[in-house]
C-alpha cells in the first residue's frame, strides 16, 4: 500500500532542495543547467499535487502543463503561461541534441523571478 504523505513529502521536500540548486546555479552563471533546475522544481512540486489528487504514483512525465492538469489544479493563466515557458527547459538540461540558444540575462533573471511565483503559489494550495 503506498504511503500517499511520504510520496507527497518526498517530492516537496525534492522540489525545495531543487529551486535552492537552481538559484546558486544562476549565480554562478549555469544558466542551461540552473533553468533545467528551475523546471524540475516545479516538475517536484506538482507531482507532489498529483499524488495528492490522484492517491497514486505520479507519472513518469516532464511536461509542466500536463502534471498541472493530472494534478486538476485551478491556476491562473499567468502560472499556466510560466509552466507552458519553462517545458522546453527540461529537454534542453537532458537531450544535448535539443540545445538552443540560451536567453539574455534579464530575461533568465524574469524566469527565476515568475518560477519563484509559481512555486510559491504550488507550495501555498499544497499546504491546504
Amino acid at each position: 500500500m503506498l504511503d500517499i504523505e511520504k510520496l507527497i513529502a518526498f517530492w516537496r521536500h525534492g522540489a525545495q532542495e531543487d529551486l535552492t540548486v537552481a538559484q546558486e546555479l544562476l549565480e554562478r552563471g549555469r544558466i542551461r543547467h540552473g533553468l533545467f533546475f528551475l523546471h524540475l522544481a516545479l516538475e517536484k512540486l506538482l507531482k507532489a499535487h498529483v499524488c495528492r489528487q490522484t492517491r497514486d504514483l505520479a507519472p513518469r512525465v516532464h511536461n509542466l502543463v500536463r502534471l498541472a492538469e493530472l494534478a486538476a489544479l485551478h491556476l491562473p493563466e499567468s502560472c499556466k503561461d510560466t509552466l507552458a515557458a519553462m517545458n522546453p527547459f527540461a529537454i534542453a538540461g537532458r537531450y544535448p541534441d535539443s540545445l538552443f540558444p540560451l536567453p539574455p540575462p534579464e530575461e533568465v533573471r524574469g524566469y527565476a523571478e515568475r518560477v519563484q511565483e509559481v512555486f510559491t503559489c504550488l507550495m501555498r494550495l499544497l499546504s491546504q
